[in-house]
């Protein structure tokens, strides 16, 4: 029987709402509410330590990557229409100074490219905040949004590179604000922009559309209604699709000519822009420019339907699928009521008796589960144990399948296949951990507590060796569960 003591509860809140117990954390335990709630600070989420400061910079480095690679191919294209002879001369060609006859220089080791190395840096930097964060409550709702408002980096070398300023630019800041501020942000960040195609989308009746004879992209505006806002039952039609598609036209990312500013950042392009009055659910929007976006978006954002699809969908994720639907109406009215502020949103959560003690039955999402057992085991993991494990479990970092982002259900995760990959990757970290543990035993009361039920006890002091010992901890069902 589970069990349903205060002190055990409490630590199954760590885990509901955070990223769980770190070892010699225990004595927090007492006052997690308020823990829990220290998280929820005007500034946002902390921003991960990286190089490049934000999708400007990024755009600027991009561009000239790519500017040298295409010199780079032009040249290596002119040497191979000169023939073989100068392969002749290489091979032929002396020791370097200081280099013995007959020995062979080492391969030199491959530098990630530009955006690849942009995406590693920023992906363990992200890893690196939620292993340092007191609970994790601001961590786990930087997840949520970022898988909410997904982009994915199989999209190109722009998104690649821009993924993790994404994150940091307009999630982070906005987690803790209003819901419109959040949406805004998002929707006119260059990753998302050029993740959904909005820089392509010319309206027809503007000054480009009139010359080209090119058209709408609707591909963004179908996902600010169906997946970003309002959701699929939400109560739109095709032609508002097309309205809100017409009315974000000119919505765009500045190019290497800077033009319109500085390169690989968001601008308003007028040449683009769908001029006239648009039609959206009902209201006609006639402002000038960006300002007509603005607008339709502030209004998608307060509208009744987001506020019950993000209800839902935030228990969905914190408490069950199948959430309590007082809990879903509660968060509704909340977000009614505040005009979309999340910092309301949040509070209402944490802070609900039927979230706070509902079961543990969702199942850590193999992001989750990962920063959970390097929380546990004191790792500081470089990109390769990030991306490997979260790569063969299904969920690599900003790489969703499609826009609706990663699955949040336990059918997705808790599959034969999904089980037994994570089996393997808790067998592999109880291995690289086995020389830092003193005692696994030791470490089950401290990262579990109370909530370590007597057969997981049982079966880490009896484990054959200490590597098996943590691999059964990290694969208990309480700490897979939350």
């Amino acid at each position: 029987m589970a069990d349903r003591s205060e002190p055990s509860q409490k630590v199954l809140a760590l885990q509901r709402f955070g990223l769980g117990l770190k070892p010699g954390r225990a004595a927090g335990v007492a006052d997690v509410r308020e823990r829990l709630l220290v998280d929820i600070r005007s500034e946002g989420a902390p921003q991960p330590n990286v190089s490049f400061s934000g999708a400007a910079p990024i755009g600027r480095a991009l561009y000239a990557f790519e500017d040298e690679e295409r010199a780079a191919r032009e040249a290596r294209r002119v040497a191979g229409q000169q023939g073989v002879g100068q392969g002749v001369q290489v091979a032929s060609a002396p020791p370097a100074p200081g280099q013995p006859q007959g020995q062979m220089t080492a391969p030199a080791q491959p530098v990630p490219q530009f955006p690849q190395a942009i995406y590693r840096e920023e992906a363990v930097a992200r890893v690196q905040g939620a292993l340092e964060a007191e609970t994790g409550f601001a961590e786990r709702l930087v997840q949520f949004w970022s898988n909410h408002f997904c982009v994915s980096v199989a999209k190109g070398n722009f998104v690649r590179a821009m993924a993790g300023a994404f994150e940091r630019e307009a999630i982070r800041p906005n987690i803790f604000g209003r819901f419109e501020e959040l949406l805004i942000a998002v929707e006119s960040h260059p990753a998302m922009l050029n993740f959904l195609d909005n820089q392509l989308s010319i309206g027809p009746d503007s000054r480009a559309g009139k010359r080209r004879g090119r058209g709408l992209n609707e591909n963004l505006a179908r996902e600010i209604m169906e997946l970003h806002t309002l959701g699929v039952s939400g109560g739109y039609t095709q032609g508002d699709v097309t309205s809100l598609a017409r009315i974000i036209t000119g919505w765009t990312v500045v190019g290497r000519d800077a033009r319109l500013g500085f390169p690989g950042s968001f601008a308003f392009n007028p040449g683009l822009h769908d001029p006239g009055g648009q039609r959206l659910l009902g209201k006609v929007y006639r402002q000038e420019g960006k300002e007509k976006g603005m607008a339709a978006l502030a209004d998608l954002a307060r509208h009744p339907s987001t506020a019950a699809f993000i209800a839902h969908k935030l228990a969905r994720h914190f408490v069950a699928d199948e959430p309590p639907q007082a809990l879903v109406a509660e968060l509704t009215r909340v977000f009614r009521e505040t005009g979309g502020d999340l910092a309301a949103l949040s509070r209402a959560l944490v802070t609900s008796e039927l979230a706070w003690a509902a079961p543990a039955t969702k199942l850590r999402t193999p992001q989750e589960f990962l920063v959970a057992a390097f929380r546990a085991l004191g790792r500081k993991p470089d990109f390769g144990q990030i991306a490997g494990p979260l790569g063969v479990m299904g969920q690599p970092l900003w790489q969703p399948s499609g826009p609706d982002g990663y699955p949040d259900t336990n059918a997705a995760w808790a599959t034969p296949e999904g089980i037994k990959t994570r089996i393997d990757v808790a067998a592999q970290l109880g291995r690289q951990a086995a020389g830092s543990v003193a005692d696994p035993r030791a470490l089950v009361e401290e990262v579990l507590g109370p909530l370590a039920s007597a057969q997981t006890r049982q079966a880490v002091a009896r484990a054959e060796s200490k590597p098996q010992a943590l691999a059964l901890l990290l694969m208990s069902p309480e700490f897979q569960r939350r």
